[in-house]
């Protein structure tokens, strides 16, 4: 999977060098490139932002200068998503979602934010990582890539992500490993039986209860999706 990230600062970046993601672009699997905003700019000073029309604080980016950096990296199958406290909240159906993109190119805002003559021409999905204002997109795309990825085949195990949280409209059940007992605190003996199935009906158990009692909502979301 190609992910193109339109940003004015690329250096924030370096994180998904590591770890899963880091491992995964190594092996071929995702494709990460990086576009600084700024290299299209014609300003001497490779300025790209100005005032905004009408007045107001803050400076807004130039239009020119992110439809050039777009247009270097566009194609047919290309999405376009701008991370913006405007767009719809991530969730883990869209995450699946856009996991059966091709080539995803993200747009990260900065400053007062972009031109809107120019996300008008080139945007096809506004998309937030919560209901809160960050200082630019760039974490947000991180959080979208991170997200992503980790449906993209052979990335990660995929008993893994068919266990863990949202998947099935559930929280992910609590994990134990070594030593059996911590601060007074036995790991649970049906994980010490080797009886698979009542292993398995203790997770689904205990997923429905940490489910009620964190996040009664998706348990609500759960039974309305059922009677439909």
């Amino acid at each position: 999977m190609k992910f193109d990230v339109l940003t004015l600062f690329p250096n924030m970046f370096d994180a998904l060098k590591e770890s899963i993601i880091g491992r995964s672009q190594e092996k071929g699997l995702l494709d990460i490139n990086l576009i600084n905003i700024r290299d299209f700019s014609k300003n001497k000073h490779k300025k790209v932002d100005d005032t905004p029309y009408g007045g107001g604080a803050g400076m807004v980016i130039n239009p020119t200068v992110v439809y050039d950096a777009y247009q270097s990296v566009k194609t047919e199958k290309a999405k376009v998503i701008y991370l913006s406290p405007q767009g719809k909240v991530l969730t883990q159906n869209k995450v699946q979602e856009l996991a059966e993109e091709e080539h995803i190119i993200l747009l990260c805002g900065h400053y007062e934010g972009i031109d809107q003559r120019v996300i008008d021409e080139i945007v096809d999905e506004e998309i937030s990582i919560g209901n809160y204002v960050l200082t630019g997109g760039e974490i947000p795309a991180m959080v979208l890539i991170d997200s992503v990825s980790r449906y993209v085949e052979g990335v990660i195990n995929q008993d893994s992500v068919n266990e863990e949280s949202f998947s099935n409209g559930l929280l992910e059940y609590p994990q134990y490993t070594r030593p059996e007992m911590f601060l007074g605190r036995k790991v649970p003996e049906v994980l010490l039986s080797g009886n698979h199935q009542k292993i398995e009906e203790w997770r689904k158990e205990q997923a429905v209860e940490i489910t009620r009692r964190k996040r009664p909502e998706l348990l609500k979301e759960n039974n309305s999706k059922k009677e439909e």
